[in-house]
């Protein structure tokens, strides 16, 4: 679809993020195997999407309404998998892309799983634990018939954490009748959780970032770091840069922006935004506008909060030789132009957050098998994974002379594609 079609209500400055995705598709669509096209137009359309009311009574009495959704991008290659999250900008045209995002993000890893997303638009910060946990169950109720241990796997997203997945997991298993610990991933350990799961999409962020440091020649030790996101994602990216030496001198949140480029304290700034709800106020640092973030002077950087953050607008503002996308869809189709246009090397998201869901797949083996494995084996298995993914893009990036991006898609769509030809039609 052209930006000339897109719907009223969008622009050609938001086109939303399922049309950025479409964008991607079509990019990379000519350079897939001819044998191929018969069936990229799979990748156009979810195979399934569910649009739920979510009624909530809270605690003073009165029934309120959500609206909650499930997305079944592609499921070719095993079940679905994806996370759920609650935010109050949450739209169908996110949860679809995010949804095509994870159905590339898992063939890129190569773990067995299709492409799945869910979410509901409410600001969970406005419900109170008792109003959370009665939303998450309802919402688990109305889109019981699509999700199962071998028919689609929920995560944790933002705003969702191993609570909530508990919280799902026992509803699930209340209509089951059964215990049915497969359902989610990103659970509490005493309920068939993975070791080594909070941290993991962190921690291939990392990875990824490491190892395109190495084919840049960009040492670690020292660099300047600024991450977009100070949550699950953007918290454990931060730590585990600084625990290799590298120096973080911007993080911001929805609160503010914090820098201070002899490189801040995580664990101290995490501790503070905890107790107080914010960042503003912390110690040790100086607050910036939220617009200088950008300029910010930095040899890494890593948007780990929403879509669409790096865009036309402040593309050309960026100094990072590397930006490594812990967030899904942070940077715009205009923007990855401008990037590559300046010399700086992207490391998609497709590979750069898949350590999520390459621990996710982990912790669904092990609930099958009922055996669970070290958080060091854990870790171990996890950068094996995303390094061997890495360099299999980059190699092809190399060889065919593309950003990294489009060859992270050409692998994941390939790997999508021949499974969709190979299945055939039915009936």
């Amino acid at each position: 679809m052209s930006v000339a079609q897109l719907p009223s209500y969008l622009s050609k400055e938001n086109i939303g993020p399922w049309h950025i995705y479409l964008q991607q598709v079509e990019q990379v669509a000519p350079l897939l195997d001819k044998a191929l096209w018969p069936w990229v137009e799979t990748l156009r359309r979810p195979k399934r999407s569910l649009i739920v009311d979510v009624p909530i009574r809270r605690d003073n009495g009165v029934v309120e309404h959500f609206e909650g959704y499930r997305v079944h991008h592609n499921t070719s290659r095993g079940p679905g998998k994806g996370g759920v999250r609650f935010h109050q900008d949450v739209t169908l045209s996110e949860v679809m892309a995010l949804a095509g995002w994870m159905t590339i993000k898992n063939a890129v890893v190569n773990v067995p799983f299709g492409g799945a997303k869910g979410g509901v638009r409410v600001d969970p910060r406005q419900l109170s634990p008792a109003e959370l946990e009665g939303l998450t169950r309802r919402y688990t109720s109305e889109i019981s018939s699509m999700i199962g241990p071998d028919k689609d796997i929920p995560a944790p997203d933002m705003n969702t954490n191993a609570q909530v997945m508990a919280w799902m997991m026992d509803t699930y298993s209340m209509g089951a009748g059964r215990t049915v610990t497969g359902v989610v991933t990103g659970k509490p350990l005493s309920l068939g959780g993975s070791l080594g799961r909070p941290d993991a999409t962190g921690r291939g962020v990392f990875v990824t970032a490491r190892e395109a440091a190495r084919k840049l020649n960009v040492p670690i030790e020292g660099a300047r770091v600024a991450v977009q996101g100070f949550g699950n994602v953007g918290e454990a990216s931060a730590r585990i840069f600084a625990q290799h030496g590298a120096r973080i001198v911007a993080i911001q949140d929805v609160t503010g922006t914090a820098y201070n480029p002899t490189g801040l304290d995580v664990v101290a700034l995490k501790r503070f935004q905890l107790e107080n709800k914010t960042l503003l106020g912390a110690p040790g640092c100086e607050f910036i506008d939220s617009a200088a973030f950008w300029s910010v002077p930095c040899d890494f950087m890593v948007p780990a909060a929403l879509e669409s953050q790096i865009n036309r607008h402040n593309a050309d503002q960026i100094t990072a030789r590397i930006v490594v996308e812990g967030a899904n869809g942070p940077t715009t189709p205009e923007a990855d132009v401008i990037l590559a246009e300046r010399g700086i090397t992207v490391v998609p998201d497709v590979l750069a957050n898949a350590g999520g869901v390459t621990v996710s797949y982990f912790e669904w083996v092990q609930d099958f098998s009922s055996f669970f494995w070290s958080e060091d084996e854990i870790n171990a298995r996890l950068e094996r994974i995303m390094s061997e993914a890495f360099h299999a893009i980059w190699t092809m990036a190399e060889v065919r002379k593309m950003p990294l991006r489009s060859a992270a898609f050409v692998i994941g769509c390939s790997r999508v594609l021949e499974a969709r030809a190979t299945r055939g039609l039915y009936p």
